[in-house]
């Protein structure tokens, strides 16, 4: 799927051999990266970004074993052509055990976890179903810059790679983050996608 600082922080894609570096004010203690399971986790797919050999990655408090894991993973699946979704990615990166089609996560939260409309560091990105993307997608959270601005960490949005620290803009006409635009591209932001919301981790200490 399609369905993912420092204000002008650098956005770059991640692939083949990956590496980043750190520097994130981590507000839920909680690990930002991901490890992909299901190669039957679904989202739709988008046209392919533009990606480099590093990534300006917005944060602190990473586990960097886990995230090395992830990297590690994230290598193993590309090596062998498997395919790299984002609910995989969003379920190991922010810890929400939530399994099914992107779209159907913020259902499934109910009663589970705290949900709500604010982005939260560790939180995960729900967002509605569209035509065009009709399984929907979930991010994590990686970076809070602004009341209107975030960065996100999320797999598939440009097929089988993973986009760390990704731009996000709240567009909707009352700031409550219902209909966002992504930076796809260094600069360009795209269409707007419709939110659910964000889900809270448990350990999250909302």
């Amino acid at each position: 799927m399609r369905a993912g600082n420092n204000g002008a922080g650098q956005k770059k894609q991640f692939e083949g051999q990956m590496s980043v570096t750190s520097s994130m004010k981590a507000k839920f203690g909680l690990p930002v990266l991901c490890v992909m399971m299901l190669a039957t986790a679904a989202c739709s797919t988008k046209p392919e970004t533009k990606s480099g050999p590093e990534i300006a990655y917005a944060s602190q408090g990473i586990d960097l074993d886990r995230r090395a894991m992830a990297l590690r993973e994230v290598k193993e699946l590309q090596s062998k052509g498997a395919r790299v979704w984002c609910v995989p990615f969003a379920r190991n990166a922010s810890g929400v055990q939530i399994r099914g089609n992107a779209n159907t996560w913020w259902g499934k939260a109910a009663g589970l976890y705290e949900r709500g409309k604010a982005p939260f560091e560790g939180a995960v990105m729900a967002f509605a179903a569209t035509r065009g993307m009709p399984m929907g997608h979930v991010a994590v959270v990686s970076k809070v810059v602004s009341d209107r601005e975030i960065r996100i960490d999320h797999a598939n949005w440009s097929r089988n790679k993973v986009s760390l620290g990704m731009s996000v803009i709240d567009v909707s006409a009352a700031g409550d983050w219902s209909s966002v635009k992504l930076e796809s591209n260094p600069g360009a932001y795209g269409s707007a996608y419709p939110i659910n919301g964000f889900i809270y981790p448990q350990t999250a200490g909302l």
